[in-house]
């Protein structure tokens, strides 16, 4: 993977000092994190280690450590909540600024937060180019890319010890391991979606309830696996698009329809790059499509694209200078920065249903999309080592406990309409509930976080009841 495709890959995947205590021991005891005191956030967490094999299919391969971080109830303590992040490649960390509206959610719980084998504190892919003290810190830089990745072609059994699976059977034994007799409930995001279910393929779990928030499609679903993200981007942009024409206001800023200003825009930036200098990676469309995640932001893309084809930079430079602000949203901590490795590993691996295609191929077949993802442009790039698929993979748990499905229907990563047929998969292993978020996008606990509260609050109460909720968001 070229140093430019590794750069493009950064901001698409970022929604990270010393280090906290350790113990050797199977089941680590918890203790207070060192780190406590460096935030306001991570005040009064505990933080524990747990030894586990390195590849649960070969006991020859030695083994590996898990990080996990706990933030005790608060009052009289009623169970646990197991948080498991997105990505893949994101840390346990990404999720720590939203404790508030965890706790809220989850009253009375311990929340407690692991970082997936590969990421954050946890045992790395390429443990002396992302340590802390490394030159990028837990993320890759300079020439932290080269040997890293030449130790992962040097290893080809490496990969296989960072499959999704194996991850799965980590998320278990930590889950297992801290029973004591309390309700446990267990939350993913995104990628973090998929390890719980793959998690719940292994064996009965005991959670008194599963919250999946921006629930991945089914993993055999054609329509909609990430060499076709694309698709998905370009198809929410166009309904932002023409949701300006259908409101007054915007559709008299146009004058025309978006999307018509839009392609006259994208002809002239062919002929004169000049009108894209300041737009990030000069390539509207990637930029664009990224924005849609942001609803903040994915509101003035009409007012961009406006000014931007009458030669003005206005609305780019309000949107510019509201970007960090955002980002500042999800905190900066020493595990923050994701594992890109270990993005494109098990990418390429679980979620590519057409692997082998080139980057030329992926450009033909997107010309004509107004919004578009880098992802599948990276994957086709790719260098990074494949491992075969398991036996998991394409199924189902065999029984699910009461599950909450939280799903924006402006989602421009995992489909609104993927996640409706996902939710009816899942229905026949146990009851499920969808609850449609109004208008919001990925990442309901982030972007909708009244939305999350109740939905959520009423469920871990028991008053979810009916199969298909709505709550209607504030953007």
């Amino acid at each position: 993977m070229n140093p430019a495709r590794r750069n493009a890959f950064l901001p698409l995947l970022a929604l990270a000092l010393c280090l906290p205590w350790t113990s050797a021991s199977a089941a680590a005891a918890y203790a207070l994190c060192t780190d406590a005191a460096s935030q306001p956030g991570l005040q009064g967490s505990l933080c524990a280690t747990r030894t586990v094999p390195a590849d649960y299919g070969d006991g020859k391969a030695g083994s590996l450590t898990l990080f996990v971080r706990k933030f005790p109830a608060q009052g009289v303590r009623r169970g646990s909540v197991w948080l498991v992040a997105g990505g893949p490649g994101e840390s346990g960390a990404s999720l720590y600024p939203f404790v508030g509206v965890l706790r809220r959610s989850f009253p009375g719980f311990d929340l407690i937060v692991p970082d997936h084998r590969g990421t954050g504190y946890s045992s790395r892919l390429c443990p002396a180019e992302e340590a802390a003290d490394s030159e990028g810190g837990a993320a890759l830089a300079g020439a932290e890319w080269g040997s890293c990745l030449q130790r992962l072609a040097n290893d080809p059994g490496l990969a296989r010890r960072f499959t999704i699976t194996n991850a799965a059977h980590d998320l278990k034994g930590l889950i297992e391991s801290g029973r004591d007799g309390k309700p446990v409930y267990l939350y993913g995001v995104s990628y973090g979606t998929q390890l719980v279910l793959r998690t719940l393929q292994l064996g009965p779990l005991p959670v008194k309830g599963l919250v999946l928030d921006s629930v991945v499609p089914l993993e055999t679903d054609p329509r909609w696996d990430l060499s076709r993200r694309s698709f998905v981007v370009d198809e929410i942009g166009r309904k932002i698009l023409a949701r300006c024409d259908a409101d007054p206001q915007c559709a008299a800023a146009m004058g025309e329809p978006a999307a018509a200003v839009y392609r006259r825009l994208l002809a002239k930036a062919r002929s004169d790059r000049s009108l894209l200098d300041k737009v990030p990676g000069k390539d509207l469309p990637h930029f664009l499509g990224a924005l849609l995640d942001l609803p903040a932001l994915r509101a003035r893309i009409p007012y961009l694209i406006r000014d931007l084809e009458q030669g003005r930079s206005a609305e780019l430079d309000a949107v510019l200078a509201g970007l960090p602000a955002l980002q500042a949203q999800l905190g900066n901590y020493p595990q923050s920065p994701p594992s890109i490795p270990l993005v494109g590993i098990i990418s390429n691996a679980e979620n590519d249903l057409r692997p082998g295609r080139t980057v030329a191929e992926v450009e033909e077949e997107e010309a004509s999309l107004l919004f578009r993802s880098a992802i599948p442009s990276l994957l086709a790039s790719s260098t990074l080592p494949r491992y075969q698929r398991d036996r998991y993979f394409g199924r189902d748990p065999v029984r699910l406990p009461p599950t909450l499905i939280l799903q924006g229907t402006l989602d421009p990563k995992t489909h609104y309409d993927g996640a409706v047929l996902h939710a009816a998969a899942l229905r026949k292993h146990g009851p499920v509930s969808l609850a449609s978020i109004i208008d919001a996008p990925h990442f309901i606990l982030w972007l909708a976080p009244d939305c999350f509260a109740r939905q959520v609050g009423a469920f871990v109460a028991g008053r979810t009841q009916r199969e298909n909720l709505q709550c209607k968001t504030h953007f």
